[in-house]
């Protein structure tokens, strides 16, 4: 059994093989090991060299649209033709970018210099577990290490290429593959966090959560989304708020954590059928509220990273 954050043993105990915490400061063990053996921070950099950001979407509750602005996000930066995206799906139990970019059924090719990401767009490439599996209906049932192991092997084995961009959709919550994560991209660099969510006080708790380890494994937030805020009606265009903000929402806990807001996107049942036909919501309502607002958020993350230091920068 786990020894406990505040063991002597946190990290070094037997039951904590395979862990991702295991020698590293947010399971309360020792903070001034190394995450990872040199070598495979050698091969991680090696390989993720050629990527100039990173910016990690999370959320600390499921349902509350992150592959959904995943998705958007990834499509928004890649409208410039001009810039290379990469959107990796860790969500393994759960994966649902396949389906929302288009690529159900799709799998992925060897090469001689690794795994090749699916495209949607020559400057739009994807890599998930659902085109690992047989089918869309398989269950992952994997423990801790397994998936570790594999998001381990998506950032070291996926032949990337020039990435200006790389997005990476989480599933919801805290756990072994947000860790995994951090650990491995911390050999070369991440601009920082995107965090999701709705107005209501269920989810702004566990997003709470979410700012809460974010600030323990030291990991920039770029700021919140605030998604499903309101409706607007087509027809009478009066707005309604279909999930109440009963503790003043998203803009209240970003001024309590002092974390920016980067901006609230309504709801619109347009969004929901792009995703299910594998399309872009971006190109099909153009003029769409939530896409402005889309806009708006894609500008202000972009500014952000461009803000930040090269990734060459940040080794020296």
């Amino acid at each position: 059994e786990c020894p406990g954050t505040g063991s002597a043993q946190a990290g070094s105990a037997a039951a904590c093989q395979g862990c991702p915490n295991q020698g590293s400061g947010p399971c309360g063990g020792r903070s001034d090991g190394p995450v990872l053996p040199p070598a495979e921070v050698a091969e991680l950099r090696a390989r993720l060299r050629a990527v100039r950001h990173t910016v990690l979407v999370l959320s600390g509750k499921g349902g509350v649209g992150k592959s959904t602005f995943s998705a958007a996000l990834a499509h928004g930066l890649a409208a410039d033709e001009h810039k290379q995206v990469a959107l990796l799906d860790i969500d393994i139990c759960g994966p649902s970018i396949p389906k929302m970019m288009g690529l159900e059924g799709e799998q992925v090719h060897q090469s001689g210099s690794g795994w090749s990401p699916v495209y949607v767009e020559e400057n739009l490439g994807v890599m998930s577990v659902g085109f690992l599996l047989s089918s869309p209906d398989d269950a992952v049932i994997w423990r801790g290490p397994k998936k570790n192991g594999l998001i381990k092997q998506f950032l070291r084995d996926v032949d990337w290429g020039e990435i200006d961009y790389l997005i990476v959709d989480t599933p919801p919550g805290t756990s072994d593959e947000h860790l995994s994560i951090v650990q491995y991209l911390s050999a070369t660099h991440i601009d920082g966090a995107v965090i999701v969510t709705t107005p209501q006080e269920i989810s702004l708790q566990d997003v709470r959560k979410e700012i809460n380890f974010c600030h323990k494994v030291k990991l920039p937030i770029i700021g919140v989304v605030e998604n499903m805020s309101g409706f607007v009606c087509p027809k009478c265009k009066k707005e309604s708020q279909i999930f109440p903000p009963t503790t003043g929402g998203a803009e209240k806990m970003c001024r309590n954590l002092n974390v920016s807001l980067l901006g609230k996107v309504p709801l619109d049942p347009q969004i929901g059928r792009s995703c299910d036909r594998g399309q872009s919501f971006l190109s099909e309502a153009p003029e769409s509220p939530a896409t402005l607002s889309y806009r708006n958020i894609i500008q202000r993350i972009q500014e952000y990273c461009e803000q930040q230091h090269s990734p060459e920068e940040k080794m020296i």
